[in-house]
């Protein structure tokens, strides 16, 4: 037989068929991985077993022996570090939570004022950007905390509102519910408001595109959930009184306690990471096509109903993603909460708890698990009101 009419060899057609050299290459990479990530650990746990150094979550067990300004559960010294680590979580959590709603809210109206027609409220927003999007994080938050709140009066000359809301460099006091046994009717109440606010929606959607005509939805949905339970606490005999706080030496008791530490970090959050949100709305509202305002303008339509109904669904497709790679940025800037002592992960977990027991490896293994998780937890379900918003086609 010919040489140039012989067959090419298995082997030889195998691997210049593209998709198996692919698998190839994926399979050399990830054993390269196993390869190296085995060495390192392997290398790492020899170390500390030649230094002696404890290793396991055994810690968690044992007492922490420090107090904690703050706490959203019941804890002394006498707890665990477990505990600790628990509490913080649950502050990073409430700070990551109070900036996103903050941020997003004055994100949107800033962005909104820098398109503006009124040449103040346009001026005024972009210098917000400006100023604040260009000073790091840790500097604001360092300002709010020994600029600012530290100027505020003291504890007997605390600002007052009401008689039942204090402010000052201690922080801020605010009356706090006792709840009794007859409050669960409030919550069920509100549940079930909660289940008729989305049935209205889903209704008056359905009737708007059978008919064309609009329906107070948001005000009547504030209505249903404010309405339902207070009509419901009433009725059950106020089953709820407040605590009001109370100047007793010199600070004041009773009530729920604001810190300063977390005052300034949520404000210092929600101020800087508002400037790239504002960037990301006003982005998404100029990627909307004028002839849709122009349009929207033609048959008659008010400028606040052109932005509500017209402008920012379809600008939220382009806002969202932006949002998103903020939102995450702010819960993994609330880590910088360390430079003023706020309690949370870092600070009492990976810092106090990290100092006395020693055990780096896990402690910071714990917190970067948390962080992604909570990052992966943002990110799913952004994407998954991204996905909704996004346009069907037909």
């Amino acid at each position: 037989m010919n040489k140039k009419n012989k067959p090419p060899m298995l082997s030889s057609a195998f691997y210049n068929n593209p998709e198996n050299r692919a698998i190839i290459y994926q399979v050399m990479a990830l054993a390269a991985i196993f390869l190296f990530t085995y060495f390192v650990l392997n290398n790492m746990f020899i170390n500390i077993e030649k230094r002696g150094i404890n290793t396991g979550f055994d810690f968690l067990g044992s007492e922490a022996g420090f107090g904690i300004l703050q706490s959203l559960i019941a804890y002394d010294e006498s707890d665990t570090h477990g505990k600790v680590f628990i509490v913080g979580l649950l502050n990073t959590i409430l700070v990551s939570a109070i900036g996103i709603i903050f941020a997003t809210l004055i994100g949107l109206l800033v962005g909104i004022g820098r398109l503006s027609k009124n040449w103040m409220v346009s001026k005024l927003s972009m210098v917000y950007v400006e100023t604040f999007r260009n000073i790091p994080i840790l500097l604001q938050i360092l300002f709010w905390y020994n600029v600012v709140l530290a100027a505020l009066p003291s504890p007997r000359q605390s600002i007052s509102f009401f008689d039942s809301i204090f402010f000052n460099n201690r922080g801020l006091y605010i009356p706090k519910p006792i709840l009794e046994s007859g409050f669960i009717a409030v919550i069920i109440a509100f549940v079930l408001a909660i289940v008729a606010v989305i049935y209205l929606s889903n209704w008056a959607k359905k009737r708007h595109d059978e008919t064309g005509e609009e329906f107070p939805l948001f005000g009547t949905s504030l209505a249903i959930l404010i309405g339902a339970p207070v009509l419901v606490y009433f009725l059950s005999g106020t089953p709820a009184t407040l605590e009001y706080a109370q100047l007793k030496g010199f600070n004041f008791r009773g009530g729920w306690t604001l810190i300063p530490e977390l005052l300034a970090l949520a404000f210092a959050l929600s101020i800087y990471t508002a400037t790239y949100i504002a960037e990301a709305v006003r982005a998404g509202i100029e990627a909307v096509p004028k002839g849709q305002k122009e349009a929207a303008h033609a048959l008659g339509l008010k400028d606040y109903i052109i932005l509500k109904k017209v402008v920012l669904p379809q600008a939220l497709r382009v806002i969202i993603p932006p949002v998103i790679n903020q939102y995450l940025n702010l819960v993994k800037n609330s880590s910088l909460a360390t430079a003023i002592g706020y309690p949370e992960l870092v600070t009492i977990f990976s810092g106090t708890s990290l100092n006395q027991v020693g055990q780096a490896i896990e402690i910071i293994l714990m917190t970067m698990a948390v962080y992604l998780t909570l990052s992966i937890l943002i990110s799913v379900l952004m994407n998954y009101a991204n996905k909704k918003m996004q346009i069907k086609e037909r």
